[in-house]
C-alpha cells in the first residue's frame, strides 16, 4: 500500500482550523449533532469486546424496510470511509482492474489509488446532468475487473441515479461476473423517490452508508457495508477482524438509539434541507457567474463559475476565505477544474449560509 493524503482531508475544515472560518459552506453533512439534540442518553453498558459484525439489533434496523435483506447481511464499519476500505483491501491487488466514477468521494478512488491496481475513470459531464454514461461503463470492463464504483446519491453534485439506471448497471455487473459498489450514504436524504437499497436487489450490489452525513454525527464512526454473497462476507469480516476486530460498544449505542427514532429525525431534517436548497437555487438564479445542476438528494451541489479560460482559481478561493472568511470544497478535491466547486447547505445555519453566498457573489465582483 502506497499511502498519499488525501486533498479533501489535508485541507478539511477541521485541520484548517474551524474557528478561522466565519462561513463554513464546505461540509457535506448536516449540522454536527449533540447528544442531547437527538435525544440520546448513554446507558451504563459494559465496555466489552462487542459482536464482530456489530450489534445485531444495530443491524436489523439498517436494513428493517429493506425486503430480502436482514441483519446478517450487514456488517458494522467505522464509518462509511472504514467500510470502503474494507472492500478495496478485500477485492483489489495490483492486478486488478477498478471502474469508478468521478468526480467522488475521495476513499474511493485513492484507497484503490493506494493498492496499485489499474483504475478506468469515467467521467461525469455537468452539460449532461451529471448523468452515469452507462454505456461508458459497460465499455470500460476487462476480465480482470473486480467492481465498478458509484455514489447515489451523488457526493459532489448531489444527482440522483433512476431506478432504471441502477437496474442496468446491476446487471451490468451480473454478466460480467463482478460487483457494483454502490455508496449510498445520502440515501436517507432523497427529495424524490428513494431508490432500493442496491444490495437488496443482487448478489452482486455491495451497499455502503454511514450516520455521519444525513444524521449529522460523524464523531461517533459508525457505518456499514451491506452484501447478500455469503462468501464475501466471510471476507469482508476477515478484513474487520484484522483491523479492529470490532466496533466501539459506546458508537454503536449511540447508533443504535438514533435509529430507533430515525423517522421522526428525518421528518425534521428533509423540509428544512429542501428549504436549505431553495435558498441555493434562489442565489443562483440571482448570479450569472453560477450554474450547477439541482440536486435531487443530500446536502451538496458543485456548481460551475461561468469564467473564461485564464480564470484563476487559486487566487479567487484565497481571497474567498482571506477577505471574506468563506470555505467551499474547491474542484481540484475532486480532481476537476477550478471552476468548480463544492457547496454544502445543510451544515452552516441559515444566516451563515446566506451570508456564504453573499460572500462568493462578492469575490466574485473582482474578477468581474
Amino acid at each position: 500500500m502506497k499511502y498519499a493524503r488525501m486533498v479533501i482531508e489535508k485541507e478539511s475544515p477541521e485541520e484548517y482550523g474551524y474557528d478561522l472560518i466565519k462561513y463554513n459552506l464546505s461540509e457535506s453533512s448536516i449540522t454536527d449533532q449533540r447528544l442531547s439534540d437527538i435525544g440520546v442518553v448513554i446507558p451504563d453498558v459494559k465496555l466489552l469486546y462487542g459482536e464482530h459484525r456489530g450489534d445485531p439489533e444495530l443491524r436489523k434496523l439498517v436494513v428493517e424496510k429493506d425486503d430480502g435483506l436482514s441483519a446478517e447481511h450487514v456488517l458494522m464499519a467505522p464509518g462509511a470511509a472504514g467500510a470502503l476500505f474494507i472492500i478495496s483491501t478485500t477485492l483489489l491487488s495490483q492486478n486488478d482492474h477498478l471502474v469508478v466514477v468521478r468526480p467522488n468521494y475521495a476513499t474511493n478512488i485513492e484507497t484503490p489509488k493506494a493498492i496499485g491496481c489499474e483504475i478506468t475513470y469515467i467521467d461525469l459531464d455537468f452539460d449532461r446532468g451529471f448523468s452515469v454514461d452507462i454505456d461508458k461503463v459497460a465499455n470500460s470492463l476487462r476480465p480482470n475487473t473486480r467492481f465498478i464504483s458509484v455514489t447515489c446519491p451523488h457526493n459532489p453534485s448531489g444527482t440522483t441515479m433512476s431506478r432504471a439506471e441502477l437496474d442496468r448497471l446491476i446487471q451490468i455487473a451480473e454478466d460480467h461476473g463482478c460487483y457494483l459498489l454502490v455508496d449510498e450514504t445520502y440515501r436517507d436524504l432523497s427529495y424524490e423517490a428513494k431508490l432500493p437499497t442496491a444490495a437488496s436487489l443482487s448478489k452482486k450490489a455491495i451497499s455502503v452508508a454511514s450516520l455521519s452525513k444525513a444524521y449529522g454525527i460523524p464523531g461517533i464512526r459508525v457505518g456499514w457495508l451491506i452484501t447478500q454473497d455469503e462468501v464475501l462476507y466471510e471476507r469482508f469480516l476477515s478484513a474487520k477482524e484484522q483491523i479492529a476486530i470490532c466496533g466501539s460498544i459506546l458508537d454503536e449505542t449511540v447508533a443504535l438509539e438514533l435509529l430507533k427514532k430515525s423517522e421522526q429525525f428525518l421528518a425534521k431534517v428533509l423540509p428544512e434541507m429542501r428549504r436549505r436548497r431553495d435558498i441555493v437555487q434562489e442565489w443562483i438564479n440571482g448570479e450569472p457567474l453560477v450554474e450547477w445542476v439541482r440536486p435531487s438528494g443530500g446536502v451538496v451541489g458543485f456548481p460551475r463559475l461561468k469564467v473564461s479560460a485564464d480564470f484563476d482559481a487559486g487566487a479567487f478561493y484565497r481571497s474567498l476565505l482571506d477577505e471574506h472568511g468563506t470555505y467551499v470544497g474547491p474542484g481540484h478535491w475532486f480532481q476537476m477544474p477550478g471552476n468548480y466547486f463544492r457547496v454544502g447547505f445543510g451544515w452552516p445555519t441559515e444566516d451563515e449560509l446566506r451570508g456564504g453566498l453573499k460572500a462568493i457573489s462578492a469575490a466574485l465582483d473582482a474578477y468581474r
